[in-house]
């Protein structure tokens, strides 16, 4: 690192410190922390996952740890409880631990545990709604009002908008336990680089809707099965600006919600089959990820997988990719689609029936 100001040797000016032990506030401290702590959980026999690196697992002879780690906070559970207690202790002779005991708060998240399941719930939410100046609000049905479409430039300029993006940066981080406003949360962060009062109002009746919901989570618990069933879906054309469509899946395992996902399109699709194809494109990548996170942590049977679409024309796409005519790019998703799917022998492509 370069000598800080005010303290370089005399004579010495174009020499550089070097660095004994990683610092707060530099480059190279996260990197540094973390092959520190990889290198000594994998000393006490733990294996990283090459999935996700900051989860680690270890199975023997019927019994499993795993550990997940967020810069310095750490989660630790699994069926073997004596070897969770030994992973504990050597943690405690190499760094500066605490142990908090039952998993109650991890990162703003409450996670409320029973003997019917685990519950991860509405602290965050609340703590939004409470430095908003918006726990006494009048609380709304829906996220969204279905009849306004929003544009850029809409209305006047907001006049710190700061303030809005920060706002929706708090939105986006609590989807992560509140599917319900995933849409409407994808909609508003369209609208960062000058927003208006009428996107403010749609932030607004996104808080409306959060009051009138503030208990609602996501619930995990046993329904005796692992079953993966990820359900995909996507409106044709529903941006008013450039005319894009926006995707979204949800993926369950064993009847239990893990993940989900609304993003916009990256390409105007010229049908609703290539839009809905599109979608399945990009469930069929969080599916493919999901079963190398699960084989590796040997978690569950190793049985197809059931992706679900309500499109026809999609369906038949893809079963059979070769009477597929259209731009090059999407050939080549579905080229992608259909090497993943048959590779693998993961995806079993499924139709559900629409009822009014």
């Amino acid at each position: 690192m370069e000598q800080p100001p005010g303290f370089v040797a005399q004579g010495e000016s174009g020499l550089v410190c070097r660095l004994r032990r990683s610092l707060y506030g530099l480059k190279q401290s996260p990197r540094a922390w973390f092959s520190r702590f990889s290198s000594v959980v994998q000393e006490f026999g733990m294996l990283r996952s090459t999935a996700d690196h900051s989860v680690f697992y270890h199975n023997s002879l019927g019994q499993c740890i795993y550990l997940v780690v967020y810069v310095d906070d750490i989660v630790i559970t699994g069926s073997d409880q004596d070897g969770i207690q030994k992973l504990k202790q050597h943690l405690f002779t190499h760094f500066q631990t605490k142990d908090l005991g039952k998993l109650k708060y991890f990162l703003g998240i409450e996670i409320a545990q029973s003997s019917s399941g685990v519950v991860l719930q509405r602290k965050y939410a609340l703590d939004i709604l409470e430095e908003t100046g918006m726990l006494d609000c009048k609380p709304v049905d829906t996220p969204m009002d279905p009849n306004v479409k929003l544009v850029p430039g809409q209305g006047e300029p907001l006049g710190d908008p700061g303030r809005y993006r920060r706002l929706v940066g708090k939105l986006n981080y609590l989807t992560i336990t509140r599917p319900d406003i995933s849409f409407p949360v994808s909609v508003v962060s369209q609208f960062l680089q000058s927003p208006c009062d009428s996107h403010w109002d749609a932030v607004i009746r996104i808080l409306r809707y959060i009051k009138s919901t503030p208990g609602q989570g996501v619930l995990y618990e046993n329904r005796g099965h692992t079953q993966v069933v990820g359900y995909t879906d996507a409106d044709w054309a529903g941006s008013p600006t450039d005319r894009r469509s926006t995707s979204g899946y949800c993926v369950f395992i064993g009847g239990n919600l893990i993940s989900w996902k609304s993003k916009k399109q990256d390409v105007v699709a010229r049908s609703s089959a290539e839009a809905e194809y599109r979608a399945m494109a990009l469930a069929t990548c969080e599916l493919i990820w999901l079963r190398h996170l699960l084989q590796e942590l040997r978690f569950g049977k190793d049985e197809q997988m059931k992706l679900i679409c309500d499109n026809q024309a999609a369906l038949h796409i893809a079963s059979n990719p070769v009477f597929m005519k259209g731009p090059s790019i999407l050939k080549l998703t579905v080229i992608s689609l259909e090497r993943r799917s048959h590779q693998d022998v993961l995806l079993q492509v499924l139709s559900i029936q629409m009822i009014n």
